[in-house]
């Protein structure tokens, strides 16, 4: 099947009944660990963008047949098509709305665990409350500490620009968002049901 015709999203709906069926897609969730654990659909390997990126050579020689990314809204999944598309992979293709609209319109098919917020949504809070921060304490204390709300407003433009978020990467180090065990690719390509045939390369392996 030619690549385009993998372009277009794939509806909540449409991946509900692919899950009932003989030959379910592999599904790939790019958020965080925490994310993951929260709420995720049920059977999905949790493969965080960052890791998936820097590894994206490794998992396009493994990754066969049809490919579902999800992530909370749908923004993280596209990053990876990208990263995928440009190893070679076209068989994926996003979830559209991600698991947060997967959970609306087919709760069956999601499952909740430990509640975190979402990586977005700690990202607008810290981000929200230094630049409070900044301005206030610019009107009471010393205007020098307003530059504060600046030097948030140029990280986030930065993180814009770059496609990147130092923020995130941050707070993913944070207590309340770590579990028992981060995912590796190693771990990952463990657990690909075996039909995919896959089998960790020697230097991954090594590392």
């Amino acid at each position: 099947m030619p690549a385009s015709s993998h372009a277009a999203p794939m509806s909540p709906a449409e991946l509900a009944e692919k899950l009932q069926s003989q030959q379910p897609p592999l599904l790939v969730d790019v958020r965080t660990p925490a994310e993951h654990e929260s709420l995720r659909v049920p059977g999905s390997h949790n493969v965080p963008l960052d890791l998936l990126q820097k590894n994206r050579e490794t998992l396009a020689e493994q990754f066969t047949g049809d490919i579902v990314l999800i992530c909370q809204t749908g923004n993280r999944a596209n990053q990876a098509l990208q990263h995928l598309r440009a190893a070679g992979v076209d068989t994926a293709r996003v979830l559209d709305g991600g698991v947060v609209a997967m959970e609306s319109q087919h709760s069956q098919h999601t499952r909740r665990g430990q509640q975190r917020w979402a990586m977005d949504r700690q990202v607008r809070m810290v981000a929200g409350s230094l630049v409070l921060t900044g301005f206030v304490g610019g009107k009471l204390i010393s205007p020098k500490v307003g530059y504060l709300a600046g030097a948030i407003g140029a990280g986030l433009t930065f993180s814009a620009l770059t496609d990147s978020c130092a923020m995130a990467a941050a707070l993913n180090r944070m207590p309340w968002n770590k579990v028992e065990a981060d995912p590796t690719v190693e771990k990952l390509l463990a657990e690909i049901p075996q039909s995919l045939q896959v089998k960790v390369p020697q230097q991954s392996a090594q590392r």
